[in-house]
């Protein structure tokens, strides 16, 4: 039988669920760890040449007739993410038909803000996407979109522009969870090798309990990687929620709603999560 191949992002926000993932709880040849950008994995689960990791919320809803949704992993936020941001020279009231830079890191990011900036504070700006340098950004556009440790890198050193936190807009605005990504699995996998992703998913969250519990050795290796304090990773990670429950789902949802009612996505995504009792008679 061929490897699960799981695609691994090397970002700030996903170490506490991939810092103790021992592939070694598998026999030679079942899984294999694919290092990838996000836009990469995002290519390479649709091509089919990975089949599962964590992909962008946007992503899953533009092929979610290929997915399904792991349980209880996921990145998300009720209220302030810390690691999404948009940088504008005005409030974000007045960014009515602004220019604005968008991230070419990120489809979850980027149609987030479209629906918070169109559907809630009813405006019409244009957008531009750029590879993530504020500098560069903000010399041809109003306001700039950043994600991940380029927003965490840009928030440190600001030179004075307004700040906002999506994952903030978003709760303002809706009371609910942002889903920022989803550990996706292919359909094929859940079918052909159901035991083996029993187990792949059982050792997730057996590292996500791990990394949560003994926080300091993730805190610790953050710091070492990207700098800042061992005090603003905690503030960080204990922000952030690496769960899917019914709370969470119900505000993807509705950002998939949002999403297709503005265009962005051909129709609102249907989230189907994988049960692995349901698989047994697969295996």
């Amino acid at each position: 039988m061929s490897a699960i191949k799981i695609g691994k992002i090397s970002f700030s926000n996903i170490m506490p669920i991939y810092h103790f993932f021992r592939t070694d709880q598998f026999d030679e040849h079942q899984v294999e760890l694919i290092p990838q950008v996000p836009s990469q994995l995002n290519r390479s689960m649709a091509a089919g040449t990975i089949d599962m990791g964590p992909i962008s919320s946007f992503e899953y809803g533009r092929n979610y007739k290929e997915y399904e949704i792991l349980p209880d992993l996921s990145i998300s936020s009720k209220g302030k993410v810390r690691s999404i941001f948009l940088f504008s020279r005005k409030p974000i009231e007045e960014l009515k038909e602004a220019k604005v830079a968008l991230t070419d890191k990120s489809a979850t990011s980027n149609n987030l803000l479209k629906v918070i900036l169109e559907k809630f504070y009813q405006s019409s700006p244009s957008y531009e996407v750029m590879p993530a340098n504020l500098e560069k950004m903000m010399a041809v556009a109003d306001a700039a979109l950043l994600i991940g440790d380029d927003a965490l890198l840009a928030s440190w050193n600001n030179p004075g522009y307004y700040m906002y936190d999506l994952g903030e807009l978003w709760y303002k605005h809706t009371g609910l969870w942002s889903v920022f990504a989803v550990w996706a699995v292919r359909r094929e996998i859940t079918r052909d090798k159901s035991e083996l992703l029993r187990s792949v998913h059982n050792e997730f969250l057996h590292s996500k309990k791990k990394g949560l519990t003994d926080l300091d050795t993730v805190v610790a290796q953050a710091k070492k990687e990207f700098g800042a304090t061992a005090e603003f990773w905690k503030v960080y990670y204990t922000g952030l929620s690496y769960e899917f429950t019914s709370e969470h789902k119900k505000g993807l949802e509705y950002y998939y709603a949002c999403a297709a009612e503005l265009g962005l996505l051909e129709e609102a995504a249907k989230v189907e999560i994988w049960s692995p009792d349901s698989r047994q008679s697969a295996v």
